[in-house]
């Protein structure tokens, strides 16, 4: 028997999207490293990878993101 058991963390009402199996659960039911959240709700689940992606817009569209360091020059 395993000193420690691997267990995932979470309270009812809260609610994760699982990247690995496409789904939308409470709890949750799989590994942190695999999921988003936790959400609200579950709508706010269900939206979390078009979420996402306009999260990566705004991101890569950032001037500040696409700055070179202070002190290096760009080549």
């Amino acid at each position: 028997m395993p000193l420690f058991k691997k267990r995932t963390a979470g309270k009812p009402g809260e609610w994760y999207y699982c990247l690995e199996h496409k789904k939308v659960e409470e709890g949750p039911e799989c590994p942190a490293k695999d999921r988003f959240g936790p959400y609200a709700s579950r709508a706010e689940a269900e939206h979390a990878m078009e979420t996402a992606r306009e999260r990566n817009l705004q991101w890569e569209n950032d001037p500040a993101w696409h700055d070179a360091p202070k002190g290096r020059d760009e080549d």
